[in-house]
């Protein structure tokens, strides 16, 4: 399956290319070059969290990766609980916050970051790689935790100084190795800026390995 730049659609690349480079040329994203009919639902809705997780994702990149990976990435990604309470009669509440950040978006981070680090170590590719991203509270909290310790990897994460909760700080700023913070005077708004002015710097980008795991990236 090609994932294709929305801005430059001639340009088409693989899974793992689409999510290590984050964002296309243009700054366009890249998306599946089409989305096939899933097949047998309730079955697929019979399978744990991790193992449809695999299954929905075969079923979007197709026979790229090497056999198994996918299925150990989302294992140790989604190695956190996810209960469905029912609330009352035909409703029901999905609880998202049982991951080391506590917030939603551990499932897209930590899908990335395990992704990531699969793929170096299957590739044996020991070039630089730095994730940068803005946040708000909960994606930098998220990223923080998800990369913490993955071997070759460094975080740089920008937030806005004053402008989210001691406790979301605290999840991010107080973890020090492969993680960088950098308080903005400014707002989310400028902290996004100054990422989408970095990724415009070629030789930046090629320097540090710049990626980014905003919701810009596919993973």
């Amino acid at each position: 399956m090609a994932f294709i730049n929305t801005r430059h659609p001639e340009q088409r690349v693989s899974f793992a290319q689409a999510v290590r480079m984050g964002i296309g040329r243009g700054q366009g994203l890249f998306m599946p070059e089409e989305l096939r009919h899933l097949e047998d639902l309730e079955a697929l809705l019979a399978l744990d969290f991790p193992k449809r997780s695999s299954r929905l994702l075969s079923h979007i990149i197709g026979p790229e990766l090497p056999g198994g990976l996918l299925e150990r990435v989302v294992s140790s990604a989604f190695n956190f609980p996810l209960p469905l309470r029912e609330l009352s009669e035909r409703v029901f509440a999905l609880e998202l916050f049982h991951g080391t950040s506590l917030a939603f978006k551990d499932f897209g981070a930590r899908f990335m970051a395990h992704f990531l680090s699969a793929i170096r170590q299957e590739e044996n590719d020991t070039g630089k790689m730095t994730i940068l991203t803005a946040t708000s509270g909960d994606t930098g909290a998220a990223v923080a935790q998800a990369f913490f310790n993955l071997p070759g990897i460094n975080v740089v994460v920008l937030y806005p100084r004053g402008r989210i909760s001691p406790l979301q700080e605290k999840l991010f700023c107080t973890l020090g190795g492969n993680i960088r913070t950098f308080a903005v005077e400014g707002d989310f708004d400028a902290c996004q800026a100054l990422v989408k002015q970095s990724f415009l710097d070629d030789h930046l980008v090629t320097e540090l390995g710049l990626n980014s795991a905003n919701s810009i990236n596919i993973a």
